[in-house]
Formats: structure tokens, C-alpha cells, sequence
């Protein structure tokens, strides 16, 4: 195990046509035994920088160390670090114990014993004991990751790199391998670095997520901080399904109510939101959470606004409603027992403490709203809360 340092790291293509920036100036420090995930929209550098921590692509600048080593001009078979390949890579000719072995009976030293008993290990902690035999071409696409990861885990590397892992396999047993790898880190405590496209493997399996856009780093935190408390406009819309409602809004400070005013609303702010607004702005964009938003017929109307069902979808213990809101879609997520209509009319809420505010320009977060396990309720004596 070993804590990972990138210091700068700039990867930069030139072609024939043009300068294409693919990472800039990224900054990381992950710590000894961090499962660190890595997200964000194709092209926006994840993968460049996974195949720069393992020396697939060279560094254009900055400097990576692992356990306080500069390993820059390191090859990749001297970096003490095993990846996972979406594609598996497995040798087609070799059987499973020998694609396993492979690794290490190039890098290390060790007995055939020794190596045979690193493999029986690997393949026991895998499940495919039963496939050691056999060839890639017998064996289904979970079955190929599991070689494809007992693999990295026979080598006991400082640092794991897995690349898209489990893209190409069904949803069921992606979540299966999902919980295999989270009890493998769980054993080992290898410092992790995991990229995908998938943000509900992100929030499931990492202790820090990574989240990058056109090669820049976005923000880096736990789940729950970058779901609850986005650095920005990117970072809310990217982080959550459905994505965050979001309206262009005009903050009117005069009165005795700061008010929010938007297209086809208004809505009355308190101040413990407003407190977190710089005084000059006046121009916004306010971000809901459809999980935030109440469809309730007796919702005062200072704090709600009636919306056109446009289409509801049923997913189970919940059901995902798009509304028309001024001819704009509101996205709301409620209990599977609300299912209204299509084409009914309906009255929408939500809370102050579930109001996120966005600068218009730079998309900097301003306000954010409060997890329901943060919000202090109040009552007199006598008054029956629910939990």
C-alpha cells in the first residue's frame, strides 16, 4: 500500500490540425488504502490520467509519485501497480491459472510453488476455483472479470488501477462485482483508483470521489458531499438521477421577504439561505433535487406552483414524474404511491433547506441546501413528530 501524489499532471496531444489539452494541471493527493473513484463525461480525462499513473502515457508535465517516489520515467512493469482493463485482456491461449500466473512469472522471482499458491488463493477469494482449467473463450464476461482481477490481486501491488471494470457486463452483475471488489479493498486496504461512467458505482464504492470535466478537476470530496454540498453548476447537474432541476431565477431583496423570482414562480427565501448570497447579486440560477420536491394539493401557495403532468415512469419502490413548469420540464421524485395523471395538474413544493443557488456566470456554488439528517426540527411541548 502507498499514498499517491499528482503534483501538476498536464497531458497534452499535438497533432497535425491541433493542441488537444487532455488533462490540465491536475492536482490529487490520494491517501495509503483510499478507494478513490473517478468520474465525469467521456472525454473528460479520466482514463489519460489512469494510463499516466501506469505509465501508458507519458507525463507532458507535473510529477506523480507513489509512496513518495517520483515515478514519471518508471516503465510500467517497474511501478509495483496491477490494472484492470475494460476489455479484460486476458491471454486466449492460456488457461485461467495461467493468465493469472502470467504477471507474476514475469515479475517476480518466485517458486512455482509459491506463485501456484498465490493463484489458488486469488482464484478461492474470485469464486472460479472451478476454472482454473479452462480457456477465456468457456468462460462468460463476469467470469472474465474475475480473472481478469485475480490477476491484479495475485501481484500485491502498492496501488490498483481499474478502468471502466464492469461496463460490459448486465446490471445484475455488475452490483453483484460492484460488492466482490468492495470486500476485496475492504481485506487488502490497497490504495484504489477506480475510474467509471457509472455515478451510482461512484457513490456505492469510493471513500473520495474525483470528478473531472474537459481534463480540469471539478471537485473531490465523499459521496455525500458532493451530492449534498456541488462546488458547481457541473458537479449538481453530473451527481444524482434524475439530475437536479435547475431555473434561471432573480433574487429581490427589497421588502420585508427576500423573494426569488422565476419563470412562472416566486418563491419567498428565508435567510439562513440568503445569508450565504453575496450582497451585489441579484441574478441566479437555483437548483432543486427531484428527490426534494413534494406533490402535495394542500401546499401553501407562497411555497409551491402548479405544473402539467407530462409523463410518469415507474421504477419500482419509486415513480419519476416530468412536469411542464412554464413550459419547462421540472423532474420530481416521489413514493411509488403517487401516480398522478398525464396531463393532470398538480401542485409542487419544496423546502428552503432544499434550495441550492448557482452562480449564472461561473456556475460557483453560492447557497446550499441541508441533508434531511442536518435539518433541526423544532416543536412545542405537546406536538407529535413523525420520524
Amino acid at each position: 500500500m502507498a499514498r499517491l501524489e499528482l503534483d501538476d499532471v498536464t497531458k497534452v496531444y499535438d497533432t497535425r490540425n491541433e493542441t488537444i489539452v487532455a488533462v490540465e494541471e491536475l492536482d490529487l493527493d490520494i491517501r495509503d488504502g483510499e478507494f478513490i473513484v473517478v468520474v465525469g463525461p467521456s472525454g473528460c480525462g479520466k482514463s489519460t490520467t489512469l494510463r499516466m499513473i501506469a505509465g501508458l502515457e507519458t507525463v507532458t508535465n507535473g510529477e506523480i509519485r507513489l509512496g513518495n517516489e517520483r515515478i514519471n520515467e518508471r516503465a510500467p512493469k517497474d511501478r509495483d501497480i496491477a490494472m484492470v482493463f475494460q476489455s479484460y485482456a486476458l491471454y486466449p491461449h492460456k488457461t485461467v491459472r495461467d493468465n493469472i500466473a502470467y504477471g507474476l512469472q514475469l515479475s517476480t522471482d518466485l517458486t512455482g510453488e509459491e506463485i501456484d499458491k498465490r493463484v489458488e488463493n486469488a482464484a478461492d477469494m474470485m469464486g472460479i476455483t472451478d476454472l482454473l482449467q479452462k480457456k477465456p473463450s468457456a468462460l462468460s464476461g463476469g467470469q472474465q472479470q474475475r480473472v481478469a482481477t485475480g490477476r491484479a490481486i495475485v501481484r500485491e501491488p502498492e496501488l490498483f488501477l481499474f478502468d471502466e471494470p464492469l461496463s460490459n457486463l448486465d446490471a445484475k452483475l455488475r452490483k453483484h462485482m460492484r460488492t466482490e471488489l468492495s470486500r476485496i479493498h475492504s481485506e487488502f486496504r490497497t490504495t484504489t483508483v477506480y475510474v467509471t461512467h457509472d455515478q451510482e458505482e461512484a457513490m456505492t464504492m469510493a471513500d473520495r470521489i474525483v470528478i473531472l470535466r474537459s481534463g480540469e478537476l471539478q471537485q473531490v470530496g465523499a459521496p455525500k458531499e458532493v451530492y449534498h454540498r456541488p462546488a458547481n453548476r457541473f458537479v449538481a447537474d453530473f451527481i444524482g438521477s434524475p439530475s437536479m432541476n435547475f431555473r434561471n431565477v432573480e433574487l429581490n431583496r427589497s421588502g420585508g421577504q427576500p423573494r426569488l423570482s422565476g419563470d412562472g414562480f416566486e418563491y419567498d427565501l428565508d435567510d439562513r439561505v440568503l445569508s450565504q448570497v453575496n450582497r451585489s447579486t441579484s441574478k441566479l440560477e437555483m437548483g432543486v433535487r427531484p428527490e426534494d420536491v413534494t406533490i402535495d394539493p394542500n401546499a401553501p401557495t407562497e411555497k409551491s406552483f402548479e405544473a402539467t403532468v407530462d409523463v410518469v415512469e415507474i421504477v419500482g419502490s419509486d415513480n419519476f414524474v416530468y412536469l411542464s413548469l412554464s413550459d419547462k420540464e421540472f423532474r420530481v421524485r416521489v413514493d411509488s404511491s403517487i401516480e398522478p395523471s398525464e396531463g393532470e395538474v398538480v401542485r409542487m413544493t419544496f423546502d428552503d433547506d432544499d434550495i441550492h443557488l448557482f452562480d449564472t456566470t461561473s456556475g460557483e456554488a453560492y447557497a446550499h441546501g441541508l441533508p434531511r439528517t442536518d435539518r433541526t426540527v423544532t416543536a412545542d411541548k405537546g406536538d407529535t413528530i413523525a420520524d
